[in-house]
């Protein structure tokens, strides 16, 4: 194996929603309803594709009014769920760079991302990779990691493909990747034998 690709939320940078939402309506569970049931895997799935964010909103917003509030909350707070880098990752990235040729896949609204790009170094480190809302494609779907395999000439047997979603991981293995779901910087320093 000599490229490894890395999902960046919650792999590289951290992304909790469920804290501005707990905030919000002052209980966990609550916060993680609203996440599941309204503002779901499928709705922020469509901004990470690369629909508008505000058509998005708008049409939430209408669908649940008695949720119009914490509806908006997701855009105009997104830059406080992202909240720091995920800890031991700089350093593995680091040593990772040393030793393999290194690549981005990742799901994230090209609203959004070249702002967080700027904003966590992090992300920086990696100049080669893929975003979602460019493609108007996301992960798991297969398409998406055909795009960085030909955009970069990568063979997929060549990379190890490294993500917090295990839907992503089986996906990246189905193409012929390896797949390493991630569990923290510690675990993957030990599977890459660092």
């Amino acid at each position: 194996m000599k490229n490894i690709i890395f999902d960046f939320g919650n792999v590289l940078v951290q992304w909790h929603p469920e804290l501005i939402y707990t905030e919000h309506f002052g209980d966990e569970a609550k916060a993680w309803w609203f996440l599941r049931h309204v503002a779901d895997n499928e709705w922020r799935g469509r901004i990470d594709a690369g629909e508008s964010s505000d058509a998005c909103i708008r049409e939430l917003k209408a669908r649940y009014p008695e949720y119009a509030e914490a509806v908006e909350l997701y855009r105009s707070r997104w830059k406080e769920m992202l909240t720091g880098e995920v800890p031991g990752m700089r350093e593995l990235l680091t040593d990772v760079l040393k030793k393999y040729e290194v690549f981005g896949l990742t799901n994230w609204s090209m609203e959004t991302f070249p702002e967080a790009r700027e904003r966590f170094g992090i992300l920086q480190m990696i100049n080669r990779y893929v975003v979602s809302g460019e493609e108007h494609l996301i992960k798991p779907d297969p398409r998406l990691f055909q795009v960085l395999l030909d955009r970069y000439q990568l063979k997929a047997a060549d990379c190890i493909f490294v993500d917090d979603n295990p839907d992503n991981v089986a996906a990246a293995c189905r193409m012929g990747m390896h797949g390493i779901h991630f569990i923290g910087a510690d675990d993957l320093r030990q599977q890459l034998a660092l």
